[in-house]
């Protein structure tokens, strides 16, 4: 039986790379299949949404959606909760990162001016709003869930790694530093062994 296949721009980051990670962590042999810019265009519409990352198994079709292809994978392989209503509050926070990139995409295509007015603005407002809702939902330690890793946690490491690594012009990298619990998992997925393994074969 041939791998499945993920597709998703060569870079590690953002819904790809939790993608990427979640597989990994799953113990699943998979083909990493990295998009060059140059070959997205005639690619984007055979995909089902028109974005990444999709994922592909023979002979079924293919997925898309990072939270549906993170379900899909957390229950295939212990990754996410067996009972529904807990899996129903995990699928939420995954939501809730979502709702942060649709805040914070836009800007990225956005002159110098404009991005900066509007990424202040976020600083002002949305950012720390967000901050305290998932701080307040985050209810366990040291991950989302307790004493074991999700596909959801690996969801919030990817969002909080973003901001915290400095790379977001006028976006303070410590602008969410003041939320222990949040930035707590970000820690425990960075410090996982299988995380770990991940980024010492890249």
């Amino acid at each position: 039986m041939s791998k499945p296949k993920l597709f998703y721009f060569d870079a590690p980051v953002s819904r790809g790379e939790e993608c990427r990670l979640a597989l990994h962590l799953a113990g699943v042999d998979f083909e990493d299949v990295r998009i060059k810019p140059a070959d997205w265009p005639a690619m984007k519409e055979r995909t089902p949404y028109g974005s990444v990352p999709v994922l592909e198994f023979s002979g079924l079709p293919a997925l898309a959606h990072s939270n549906a292809i993170l379900v899909l994978i957390g229950r295939r392989h212990g990754l996410h909760p067996a009972d529904d209503v807990e899996a129903a509050r995990h699928e939420g926070m995954m939501q809730h990162v979502e709702d942060l990139r649709a805040a914070v995409s836009p800007t990225l295509r956005m002159g110098d001016a404009e991005k900066k007015a509007a990424r202040e603005a976020l600083v002002a407002g949305f950012l720390p709003a967000w901050a305290r809702a998932a701080e307040r939902n985050i209810t366990a330690r040291p991950f989302f869930g307790g004493d074991k890793i999700h596909v959801v946690d690996l969801k919030i490491h990817m969002a909080v790694r973003w901001f915290s690594g400095g790379k977001v012009d006028h976006v303070p990298a410590t602008i969410f530093a003041s939320y222990p619990r949040l930035i707590g998992v970000h820690d425990a997925v960075r410090d996982h062994a299988d995380v770990r393994s991940w980024y010492a074969k890249a």
